[in-house]
């Protein structure tokens, strides 16, 4: 229990001070999670339930499902649905075919899901009125993301990576804004969280496939690089925050 509780709390603490320094929510926010199933946003899920009484957060959980891994996907937006329930929380499940969007599109799949995620998700913040969606990226994202992009070719703003806050939508006086809190911490603390307490979470085979270079990136070329200089993650995080002031998104 002592190293459960310290765990949490050391997590819970690092997360918020990041978030008071960027200001990524205030006390009486209404805010929209996206909740796949996945480690990352089980732990996101269950941090901002830890801080809605304190903070009179308003929470609203969206699960999106993509259709491409059938029954798996089924039984992830089921899993959500659940858990939501377990938290008091009000759950919206939606769904999108992304292979028909991406054909009728000319995108790649990975393009799709997100515009098609992205664009699901703006709409549910507004009916919800919600101000903020919150996503459960974490620091190892950000890194492969700025590597991802150093091995395609990318104009300067791509070495920004994924940015904590940026504007989603808006529309009329609503503004709605994304922000990713978890990008204070690492997988590693990420899967530490879940372990000691205890948390249920989905495993997407998918991300397993190394055919895509992001889990390449992810499974095979991040590893060996930390493995050379451990604070890896720190480095390209300070390097996009010295940039962004520079670069237009």
């Amino acid at each position: 229990m002592p190293a459960r509780k310290a765990v949490t709390l050391n997590f819970w603490n690092r997360v918020s001070a990041n978030a008071r320094l960027r200001r990524l929510y205030h006390d009486g926010d209404s805010i929209l999670l996206a909740v796949s199933g996945g480690p990352d946003s089980v732990v996101l899920l269950d941090y901002f339930a830890g801080q809605a009484r304190s903070h009179r957060l308003k929470l609203h959980i969206c699960h999106i499902n993509h259709k491409l891994r059938g029954r798996l996907a089924d039984a992830d937006a089921a899993f959500v649905k659940k858990l939501g329930a377990g938290y008091g929380i009000e759950t919206t499940i939606l769904s999108a075919d992304v292979k028909v969007l991406a054909k009728k599109s000319g995108a790649g799949i990975e393009h799709a899901a997100r515009s098609a995620r992205y664009g699901l998700l703006s709409r549910t913040a507004l009916k919800k009125k919600c101000r903020l969606v919150a996503t459960g990226h974490h620091s190892d994202d950000h890194a492969e993301t700025v590597i991802l992009n150093l091995l395609r070719g990318t104009e300067p703003k791509g070495l920004l990576g994924i940015p904590e806050r940026r504007e989603l939508c808006r529309r009329g006086r609503a503004r709605v804004e994304l922000i990713r809190p978890l990008l204070a911490v690492s997988r590693r603390e990420i899967e530490g969280y879940i372990k000691v307490n205890a948390l249920p979470s989905r495993k997407d085979h998918t991300n397993e496939d190394e055919h895509y270079a992001r889990n390449w990136i992810r499974k095979t070329l991040l590893p060996l690089m930390l493995s050379k200089q451990p604070r890896l993650r720190e480095h390209l995080a300070g390097l996009s925050a010295k940039l962004a002031p520079l670069l237009p998104r």
